[in-house]
């Protein structure tokens, strides 16, 4: 099937749910919605998660909730991601827990749940009642998980200007410099002023706030990867001791990275 195609069988008012697993390196999928709400998991890396002009970070170890008939795309810089998505139908009568966007812990079982769908795709029907019963018992457990809400920043506006888009982009690639606002302003032709004025009028925060937020975001990414440890990752994100790293990371995201890294390898 092309990415059309699954769309369209994703849709169709006479199937309860669907799943479309996939292994997947880096990508942008187009901006799409369903009828069905969505089940996001992912493991490997992050996943950029962008809803109604929000940007949402979907860690390791975490799910996110799409509700349906809401708008949103994907944009994944790890180069090695499982990327699991399972599609639910609306009740008649649906909790809060299925309103609104969200990212969650996935406890053990859940995760366990998630995983057990590795190798299926397609239309879940009542003619394979051991997959049907399966997701559905997914699907009533999900509100469950209401108190699991994660305690990371998980979301932020986005740049949505395209001056700003660009130096976000530039300062992402060069995190271990650390450029003032001022630099920054040179590089990029503008003054000080006018460019403090963007980021506020435009995402509502400071220079500084901005690029703290860039940093801790590409440190979760990197603890994801589990490919160094919490020293290098702290030189690579721009800080010049690990424990100042800590403790911005603890402000941020409401956890300790070393918690955080014991937390993925669960």
């Amino acid at each position: 099937m092309d990415i059309q195609e699954i769309l369209n069988e994703i849709d169709r008012p006479d199937i309860a749910f669907f799943v479309n697993n996939m292994h997947i390196g880096a990508a942008e999928t187009p901006i799409q919605k369903h009828n069905k709400g969505q089940l996001v998991y992912a493991e490997g890396g992050i996943v950029h998660v962008f809803i109604e002009n929000k940007h949402w970070y979907l860690a390791a170890r975490c799910f996110l909730w799409i509700p349906a008939h809401m708008e949103h795309y994907f944009m994944i810089s790890s180069k090695n991601v499982e990327l699991y998505n399972l599609y639910f139908k609306p009740g008649k009568s649906e909790v809060a827990f299925f309103q609104q966007p969200n990212i969650y812990f996935a406890n053990d079982l859940l995760r366990e749940m998630i995983l057990f769908t590795r190798d299926w795709f397609g239309n879940i029907t009542k003619q394979e009642p051991a997959k049907y019963y399966f997701i559905k018992a997914i699907q009533e457990n999900l509100p469950v998980v209401e108190s699991t809400k994660h305690p990371i920043v998980t979301q932020h506006p986005f740049p949505t200007d395209p001056k700003l888009f660009e130096i976000a982009h530039y300062l992402r690639n060069n995190l271990d410099t650390n450029y003032t606002i001022e630099e920054i302003a040179e590089k990029f032709g503008m003054s000080t002023r006018s460019l403090s004025r963007k980021f506020k009028e435009n995402l509502g925060m400071n220079y500084v706030r901005f690029l703290r937020s860039l940093r801790i975001t590409q440190a979760l990414e990197l603890l994801a990867e589990q490919k160094y440890n919490i020293y290098e990752i702290a030189m690579m994100v721009g800080y010049g001791s690990l424990a100042s790293f800590s403790n911005v990371f603890y402000k941020v995201a409401g956890i300790r990275p070393t918690d955080y890294a014991k937390l993925l390898s669960k």
